[in-house]
């Protein structure tokens, strides 16, 4: 007989949707902005703060690897594709009360897939938020997609600490 804390056969799979709507936000904002902005040009919405900007990441995090031959692209495309293809294996693991864990899986997942079909189809990530200080410090432009991989992230590790503090095992 299956423990009380499964989730059945398809365990937490149906945390889908949520990647599925990451997946579809992102993909309708970076229509947008690419459509709407020309490439660098900054809209300011909080001046000094933040502003809407249009840029090409053809590398990883902070443009790692953008100034290669173009063989990265393939590399990450590859990566998100294993990391995509273990983070629904995980999914489906899950027990019933691992919702927070679901949740940051489904967020991870979503902006992987939303990342990787740019990569796929454009050879490079539409970015178009700019965070920046002023006009002497910028964090490096990023989308919807990066934002709900950092969210998810920063859930896993809260997950990982509240497991170890609570005596419960840390999930695989």
């Amino acid at each position: 007989m299956p423990d009380a804390r499964t989730a059945g056969r398809f365990g937490r799979l149906s945390w889908l949707w949520l990647t599925l709507l990451v997946l579809v936000i992102d993909q309708a904002s970076k229509v947008y902005f690419d459509s709407a902005l020309q490439m660098y040009q900054q809209v300011v919405i909080i001046p000094d703060y933040f502003s809407w900007t249009l840029a090409y990441n053809t590398g990883a995090a902070f443009s790692f690897l953008a100034d290669s031959a173009g063989w990265q692209r393939w590399l990450f495309a590859l990566i998100a594709v294993v990391v995509s293809a273990v983070l629904v294996v995980w999914l489906k693991r899950l027990g019933r009360d691992d919702t927070w864990l679901a949740i940051a899986l489904a967020l991870i997942l979503g902006g992987a897939l939303g990342n990787l079909y740019d990569r796929i189809a454009y050879g490079h990530v539409i970015d178009f938020i700019l965070v920046h200080w002023q006009n002497r410090w910028y964090f490096p432009a990023f989308n919807f997609a990066d934002s709900a991989i950092c969210v998810g992230a920063v859930m896993l590790a809260l997950d990982m600490f509240k497991s170890k503090k609570s005596g419960e095992p840390v999930h695989d």
